[in-house]
């Protein structure tokens, strides 16, 4: 079996959803499913490469939109009539999804549409012939990608049967996220050049509105007024990167793209993501796996994950005073007894569960068996490393 995997960015460029393909995918492959990823090829990238063992063809982009979404869609279809694909998985509604569904007309093969958040189909509305892209989506798509409750409950009000919903929840690597000793603590902050003793806040992810970096930065200078020496660790790319580069200084580090971000988060006292929406935030299931404390929107998937740990404080989306105050809190508790920074059960998804998972719905879409916990449900099954190998 082969797939085709249909993203906007892939590594280097690495946001959550890039960061859970490339922890999947070769998983994937080791159980027997052959996958390639089309992608846009942008400046200093190759066109090709393979990246842990997954072919990467990288398209052109040459310009701003529509003429760069065009471009990646049109040169797509003769690279996948030679790839032939057994299965069309499009990450996004956007170009990666009018990019699968132009190759189904040829192709006739099925296809699967991973919807990232709640936010993207309203979003994908706001756009040209968004509202006709949509309903086009909702009745030829073959099956829709689910990530949490709030998107399968979403994509069933307007009308997707739930045996067109696959739940296949986003996994985290527990063996490479996990809590650190007060030792590793302090060598990691000696080799990140940040202070021994300050408090330290991080948000990792992409740099884009609906994140809520500039609500974030707003927030954060009311923190300083009360904690001097906190430092804020921003990692990531974006559209909202000038943004944050403007605010690098003593109390805002600007760290930009790195290929792990597991020694940021050890490094850090607590995890901020004051996004206005999400789906299963990548980065919130790695920094839950770190033993980090959580501030974050009561968005998505982000209220799914908060009922099962203690340890995330939810405050309402778009409210700085209340951000403020959970991150203020959050860091008040820098010095609180190690229960904090022991290994944490998830109830979540391992990266291995989260591999098994999507290999059964390939098959699943070949004329397989149904997955169990399909559908209108979204039973999310937890397991520990061990059960997931």
């Amino acid at each position: 079996m082969r797939v085709a995997v249909l993203i906007q960015g892939f590594a280097p460029r690495i946001g959550g959803a890039e960061r859970q393909l490339l922890a999947v995918l070769p998983l994937v492959q080791r159980l027997g499913v052959e996958v390639v990823v089309l992608t846009r090829r942008y400046p200093g990238l190759a066109g090709y490469e393979e990246v842990r063992g997954i072919p990467v063809h990288r398209l052109p982009v040459p310009g701003p939109r529509p003429a760069a979404s065009l471009s990646y869609t049109m040169t797509a279809q003769g690279l996948l009539r030679r790839l032939r694909p057994d299965v069309l998985h499009s990450h996004e509604l956007l170009s990666p999804t009018t990019t699968a569904m132009l190759a189904k007309t040829h192709l006739h093969v099925p296809t699967i549409a991973k919807v990232l958040s709640g936010g993207e189909l309203e979003a994908l509305k706001q756009r040209p012939l968004g509202r006709s892209r949509l309903q086009l989506w909702l009745r030829h798509v073959d099956y829709f990608h689910v990530v949490s409750r709030e998107i399968d409950q979403a994509l069933g009000r307007l009308g997707v049967p739930a045996e067109r919903r696959l739940c296949l929840p986003n996994g985290v690597d527990v063996e490479h996220f996990r809590p650190v000793t007060a030792a590793e603590k302090h060598d990691l902050r000696a080799r990140l050049g940040l202070p021994e003793a300050a408090p330290v806040a991080v948000y990792t992810g992409r740099l884009s509105p609906e994140k809520g970096i500039e609500l974030l930065l707003e927030a954060w200078k009311a923190v300083v007024q009360r904690r001097p020496d906190a430092v804020l660790l921003v990692v990531g790319e974006g559209p909202e990167a000038h943004r944050v580069r403007s605010h690098d200084g003593a109390s805002v580090r600007f760290v930009g793209t790195v290929q792990d971000v597991r020694p940021w988060l050890a490094a850090a006292d607590l995890f901020v993501l004051p996004s206005s929406t999400e789906g299963m935030s990548n980065s919130l299931l790695e920094a839950v796996a770190s033993g980090l404390r959580v501030v974050a929107s009561s968005v998505g998937g982000t209220v799914e994950i908060a009922q099962e740990h203690s340890q995330i404080h939810l405050v309402r989306p778009a409210d700085v005073a209340a951000l403020t105050a959970g991150i203020l809190a959050g860091l008040g508790q820098q010095h609180a007894d190690a229960v904090s920074r022991q290994a944490p059960t998830l109830q979540v998804a391992t990266v291995h569960t989260a591999a098994r998972r999507l290999v059964a719905a390939y098959h699943h879409v070949l004329g397989g068996p149904p997955l169990s916990g399909q559908g209108h449900h979204c039973d999310w099954v937890p397991s520990s490393p061990e059960q997931a190998r």
